[in-house]
């Protein structure tokens, strides 16, 4: 795993939601006693994470899935437009490329599976708050089959993707779009981060196995 990321040494603020009690309260549990991470609140379904985020502001949210009454999509899509500086990831059991789509367009940054180890768990959190998606490999696997890359991606990164996958550098992407060429740098860092990729050949394949070339 890389080093922790956090702003400034501040602790990261997290809501964790799940209706198993023993599972909310065993990641509650175990994110507590990572360095960086701060337990601000829990919630059992969608609609108290809407109310407990509004009163706690988390930094980030760890999200499941499927709950009674307002389900972790639901619940994410509202948070979103509540708290935009709040970072939500799923964390599930299930890999599904429709909850997997379905999450991504509400707005959640990530979509892992329950069974992380607690520090990569606290990880996969400190680099969600800095922006960076975070996807199980399991996942991108369900996402490369069934979930075509403009779900995934911005238009401004599906434009890289297909640029990339041209043979284009770095330096006539940027031509291309009027983009500096360190932006474009960044947009292939979230665009290999967000798919789940090695580098510009795995992208490139992506890019033709769903039809984007």
């Amino acid at each position: 795993m890389n080093e922790p990321v956090t702003r400034e040494g501040a602790a990261v603020r997290v809501l964790v939601v799940d209706d198993q009690d023993l599972v909310r309260e065993g990641i509650a549990a175990l994110l507590g006693i990572q360095p960086g991470i701060e337990v601000v609140g829990s919630a059992r379904d969608g609609a108290q994470a809407v109310e407990v985020a509004g009163r706690c502001r988390p930094d980030v949210v760890l999200m499941d899935v499927r709950m009674p009454g307002m389900d972790g999509v639901a619940a994410t899509a509202l948070l979103r437009r509540q708290l935009p500086g709040c970072r939500i990831v799923m964390l599930t059991t299930f890999n599904d490329d429709e909850y997997v789509g379905r999450a991504l367009r509400a707005g959640a940054v990530g979509y892992l599976l329950k069974n992380l180890p607690a520090a990569e768990l606290a990880q996969a959190v400190r680099l969600a708050h800095a922006g960076v998606a975070q996807f199980d490999q399991a996942v991108v696997v369900a996402l490369a089959a069934g979930t075509p890359a403009p779900d995934l991606l911005t238009p401004r990164e599906t434009e890289v993707l297909r640029l990339i996958s041209a043979g284009a550098t770095n330096r006539e992407i940027a031509a291309r779009l009027y983009l500096s060429e360190g932006t474009v740098k960044n947009h292939i860092s979230r665009v290999l981060s967000r798919l789940g990729l090695r580098d510009r050949t795995q992208a490139a394949l992506y890019a033709r196995d769903n039809g984007l070339i």
